[in-house]
């Protein structure tokens, strides 16, 4: 029997430490270990982006990564993403507003990989945004209300 590992993580700016299986998915450790579900597991193959989070500042596919290789690492999940509890991110009120979900699947992959992408290109046009959006399938919007509320914000940032 492989031993347990112990995994060490900055979560939302918050300390973890957990020994684990060698072999748990970072999308597991984060929705069972750490109770944050709003990481969601879709394909499981790295193809949907539902299960995207931030490490150290990129975005990743956390279904692909093992939770032993974050450690040490600082993760940014779509609940770290709100200034405080009841309050939206700018680009989360954005996508409310220019309703840019629908079924809400999906969102909280494209949410981070949005907020990384718009910290590095600030003022997207839409041909940026629909290319940055292209490793997060969506099968309710068809993407239109997504690169609107990504507008709202950029706009709004400005």
């Amino acid at each position: 029997m492989i031993g347990r590992v112990r995994v060490r993580v900055v979560v939302n700016g918050v300390r973890h430490e957990r020994e684990v299986e060698p072999r748990l998915l970072l999308s597991d450790f984060i929705r069972h270990e750490l109770g944050l579900t709003g990481t969601h597991v879709g394909c499981e193959h790295g193809v949907c982006g539902a299960c995207t989070v931030q490490l150290d500042g990129e975005p990743i596919r956390s279904c692909l990564m093992f939770a032993a290789q974050a450690d040490g690492a600082a993760i940014a999940t779509v609940e770290g993403l709100a200034p405080a509890p009841g309050e939206l991110a700018p680009l989360q009120a954005a996508f409310r507003e220019a309703h840019g979900l629908q079924c809400g699947y999906c969102t909280p992959g494209i949410l981070m990989t949005l907020d990384a992408f718009l910290k590095a290109h600030p003022h997207p046009d839409e041909a940026d945004i629909r290319a940055a959006l292209s490793g997060n399938l969506c099968r309710c919007t068809g993407y239109q209300h997504i690169v609107a509320a990504v507008l709202l914000a950029t706009r709004r940032n400005a």
